[in-house]
């Protein structure tokens, strides 16, 4: 039985007494009133457990969505750092590849300077070199040619 019921007995109770005339005042039976009386003193500390149960009920559920809230929140900010870490780091790391692009792009355009640089004082000493011994075949050849032209022009002995 519940404390509504038994108010709601009470409140009948009263309502089927008799009323005294000219006053404020009712004729109740006794019994029947402390009978339920008694029902609620039985039935009120129950209803009271029930609502303390209830509120402690209500208590702990609260105190674990906020430590599960709690939790939640705090792996969120640990995963957010650590997005802004790795985004951190990706950064650092394309900043470091991208200036090492550009130190060897500038190496090898250095490199590609000097080759082209070594390779005309190679190609100048090459062709210097060529003309030289093109020169001493031309002079051999002409002393050649003056030596037949010589013997050709002499008498024969």
């Amino acid at each position: 039985m519940d404390i509504q019921h038994l108010v709601d007995r009470l409140e009948q109770l009263l309502n089927e007494s008799t009323r005294l005339p000219l006053s404020a005042y009712l004729l109740v039976n006794e019994d029947r009133i402390y009978n339920l009386i008694d029902q609620m003193r039985v039935v009120i500390p129950e209803e009271i457990k029930r609502a303390n149960r209830i509120e402690a009920d209500k208590d702990r559920i609260l105190a674990q969505a906020h430590e599960e809230a709690e939790r939640i929140r705090s792996l969120a900010k640990q995963e957010a750092n650590e997005l802004v870490k790795r985004d951190a780091i990706t950064q650092a790391s394309q900043q470091r590849a991208d200036n090492i692009l550009e130190r060897a792009r500038r190496d090898a355009d250095a490199l590609r300077g000097d080759a082209d640089t070594y390779v005309v004082e190679v190609l100048t000493r090459l062709e210097e070199d060529l003309l030289r011994s093109l020169a001493v075949v031309r002079n051999g050849l002409n002393k050649v040619h003056k030596e037949e032209t010589a013997v050709e022009q002499s008498p024969a002995d």
